[in-house]
């Protein structure tokens, strides 16, 4: 439930927040709620766990080795389910993905949140149906008040000042520990931020190519391509993708813009290291040769009431001949 606040919820979801309850929800509890399904009964730590094998000094004279009979039954105590907590959830996790691939909803936020929730709500609702069945001294139970006693006394009455003075130690040395990680996770490097903007088109066998654009149109005709888009800028990003129509007079090695018009724009809203690619009919208005098809890629909203390539640091361009309708 924390999680999927941290994740969802419109100011909370903008927080640090969602990073460490993340990494605890994918690393931690899918195996661990596996693992309580699977066991629900308490166990024995491997040295407390009783042997049975009957008289050991009659059997050594026989030549016989005694065997504990006991030692299969003791179930799996507390620090197992850990360690097999943290396993098996980097195994179930990307499994729920692999298995998101092959879906319409693809590896995306919401879809991976949904799938792992279902997963760990189902296998909770298992492993306490089956814990209630068993008799109540034979459930699996985490020995909170065990463990704060247990610690109280740690702290608070060492046997000697020496023993007082290492605890103290100890307990900063772990709170500076998980801050520099907490630190590092929270605030990583950000590393190069920049956003993407091209063009592809599909060919004969559907699939997406950066060739064979159209450059020959009809007046009034209309051919498609699609606009991909891409986030790296560490952030959320609303772009806006301006898209214009301009004649221009070629000078030598300068392109002066003699007319432009708007024809279209588009909002498009992508997490980091998230791309869209949107499917765009160019239908040109200007009847003559070289017409620039210019998309323009803004940030944030922040577009200028005649927006143009210098107000920019993302555009690409394509280059039509229209010719009048018969």
């Amino acid at each position: 439930m924390l999680v999927n606040i941290a994740v969802f919820a419109p100011v909370i979801r903008d927080t640090p927040l969602r990073v460490p309850l993340g990494l605890a929800f994918v690393l931690f509890v899918p195996g661990y709620v596996f693992i309580a399904a699977l066991f629900p009964e308490a166990g024995e730590p491997p040295g407390d766990a009783e042997l049975e094998g009957g008289d050991d000094e009659t059997q050594e004279t026989a030549g016989f080795v005694p065997i504990p009979t006991g030692y299969g039954d003791r179930g799996i105590d507390g620090i197992e389910r850990v360690a097999l907590a943290f396993g098996l959830s980097i195994a179930i996790v990307p499994l729920i993905g692999l298995a998101l691939n092959f879906t319409p909803w693809g590896i995306r936020l919401t879809p991976i949140m949904v799938a792992v929730s279902g997963f760990v709500g189902g296998a909770t609702i298992v492993a306490a149906v089956r814990r209630w069945q068993l008799p109540e001294q034979d459930r699996f139970t985490v020995p909170y008040r065990e463990w704060w006693h247990r610690g109280k006394t740690e702290v608070f009455e060492p046997e000697t000042r020496l023993d007082g003075a290492l605890n103290v130690l100890l307990a900063l040395s772990i709170i500076l520990a998980v801050g520099t990680v907490s630190f590092a996770v929270l605030f990583p490097p950000s590393g190069e931020q920049f956003s993407e903007l091209y063009l592809l088109t599909e060919d004969e066998d559907g699939e997406r190519v950066a060739a064979n654009y159209p450059t020959e149109f009809v007046e009034g005709e209309s051919q498609e391509v699609i606009v991909g888009v891409g986030n790296n800028e560490h952030r959320d990003v609303e772009y806006t993708v301006v898209v214009l129509e301009q004649t221009t007079d070629g000078d030598g090695n300068e392109t002066t813009v003699t007319d432009q018009r708007e024809l279209d724009r588009f909002d498009v809203t992508l997490e980091h290291n998230e791309t869209s690619h949107v499917p765009y009919e160019i239908q040109p208005t200007f009847v003559e040769d070289d017409v620039r098809i210019q998309w323009l890629l803004f940030l944030d909203g922040d577009v200028p009431d005649e927006p143009t390539a210098d107000d920019t640091d993302y555009d690409v361009h394509l280059w039509v001949d229209v010719e009048p309708a018969e």
